[in-house]
């Protein structure tokens, strides 16, 4: 009686009436009988249609048993090039004992003699694959109310756990062509070609807004993991925000920025200081001179700025302490609602592990964030920027970045696919009173760069605005005045 008890208790109240329970408990799953006969019959009639169907069903997709059987038995003779119709697979059959349990020969033939046309094999396919689907869709309710009982697992895992079930549904299933044609390729390709050499192409991947880096990357690159790696200081969250900045507000690239490290205020205020061409100071603490041209001239740059930023698709996460599992869920909202298109993430060793435990050494606790991000962008098919501490050999040993620098595991370099480094020359840093200088020449090294070349690229970083810009040669010969009113 106890166990009744306890089973009426999680029964919604609109199902508390015997004869509610007993509809609920006689619906049957979505499936056509008919659909699964006539897709094996056409087979049977036709086997080399067995070439048009593969990609859209599977022995899963029968929800009859006797015709995932004989769907299975199928792909077995297709597998060792034997003929698929009537006596080869009664043969078979008989040879797995299979035969009885399905019918006999009798059912085989009511296969073939129920198909109103092998023609149509395809449209059967489909029918077969979304009743499936309903089915797993019904599952999928299932599994996410059981996790909903689940109150010993952790919140974050179980919210994943169901966002996941029901992503892979969406994703999963495709019943477009795997080969095609090479000559509407070859067409395409051709007019591909001819924009890319044309003097405004357009990019393949994720303009970073920097045409030189553009130029040897062409653009950050679809499910890519991509490093951006320096010493404290040098400039890796302003060099992610302004290609966050330029591509955003250039070409409406809807872009994510996980802020581990600083708070979405801060990284507003940078954002708006490189996009008005504004010292940094002044968006932090207000215009304090009494000089009235100025002031306005200031305050018209920052509501310029403002007014473009406004319009451009850019996104924050500032929560401390993200994990993947956050992340994830998080990405996969955006992508959904607002199209990302790429992710940044500021920076990778403040992530917070998942799997690991926090005693771990942060090598495996930087393995496994690097292997998640990399998994990450494959999943939602996006480029994933993640910056990256570099280690104190760097400083000690003199010279440019190498990728053994990556700080704490050697997961980073492994996973990445493009891996690029700060760098700047002391003479670059300073003048010859030892004071900062206002423009720093920095050059981002690309130093691993798995689907092209390795190069490197010069830019000009101003200090006081905290903005990367390309460096203008036709500029050379001009007073350092005119140069900073870039």
């Amino acid at each position: 009686m106890a166990r009744i008890e306890s089973w009426e208790y999680h029964v919604p109240m609109a199902y508390k009436t015997l004869s509610d329970i007993d509809k609920k408990a006689l619906r049957i799953p979505p499936q056509s009988l008919e659909a699964e006969m006539a897709l094996l019959g056409s087979v049977m009639l036709r086997p080399d249609s067995i070439y048009e169907i593969m990609d859209i069903v599977s022995p899963a997709s029968f929800y009859f048993e006797k015709n995932r059987v004989v769907f299975e038995t199928m792909l077995e003779l297709f597998g060792k090039h034997q003929p698929i119709d009537f006596l080869s697979m009664s043969s078979r059959l008989s040879e797995k004992e299979l035969l009885e349990r399905i019918g006999g020969k009798t059912f085989l033939s009511e296969l073939t003699s129920m198909v109103p046309s092998s023609a149509n094999v395809k449209h059967y396919a489909e029918i077969v694959m979304k009743k499936y689907m309903m089915r797993q869709l019904i599952e999928a309710s299932e599994h996410l109310s059981h996790l909903g009982f689940d109150e010993a697992g952790e919140l974050e895992e179980i919210l994943d756990q169901a966002e996941k079930k029901v992503f892979d549904i969406t994703q999963h299933f495709s019943t477009g062509d795997r080969f095609k044609d090479l000559k509407p390729l070859l067409m395409e390709a051709y007019d591909r070609f001819e924009k890319l050499s044309s003097a405004e192409h357009e990019l393949r991947g994720v303009p970073t807004g920097f045409k030189a880096l553009d130029d040897i990357l062409g653009g950050f690159q679809r499910s890519d993991l991509i490093i951006l790696a320096a010493r404290p200081s040098v400039g890796k969250t302003a060099l992610a925000l302004d290609i966050a900045r330029r591509t955003a507000s250039e070409h409406q690239t809807p872009v994510g920025i996980f802020s581990l490290e600083m708070s979405a205020d801060q990284l507003v205020d940078r954002i708006v200081a490189a996009q008005s061409g504004t010292d940094a100071s002044i968006i932090r603490k207000g215009v304090r001179t009494q000089a009235g041209t100025w002031r306005d001239d200031v305050f018209k740059s920052i509501r310029d700025a403002l007014d473009d930023l406004s319009r451009t698709p850019i996104y924050i996460d500032d929560q401390a302490g993200n994990t993947i599992l956050k992340m994830r869920s998080a990405a996969r909202k955006l992508k959904i609602e607002k199209g990302l298109k790429m992710l940044i993430v500021d920076y990778l060793q403040l992530m917070a592990p998942t799997n690991t435990k926090q005693s771990d050494s942060l090598v495996q606790q930087v393995t496994e964030i690097s292997r998640s991000l990399k998994h990450l962008a494959r999943e939602l098919d996006i480029p994933v920027l993640a910056l990256s501490q570099l280690s104190r050999e760097v400083e000690k040993r003199g010279g440019k970045p190498k990728l053994s620098d990556l700080r704490d595991s050697g997961s980073i370099e492994q996973d990445a696919d493009l891996v690029m480094f700060i760098h700047a020359e002391n003479e670059d840093l300073r003048d010859e009173t030892g004071r900062t200088k206002e423009i720093q020449r920095k050059q981002v090294i690309i130093a691993k760069h798995r689907n092209g070349p390795l190069g490197e690229v010069n830019l000009d970083f101003h200090t006081r605005k905290g903005v990367f810009v390309e460096i203008d040669y036709a500029n050379y010969g001009k007073s350092e005045q005119e140069f900073t009113n870039f």
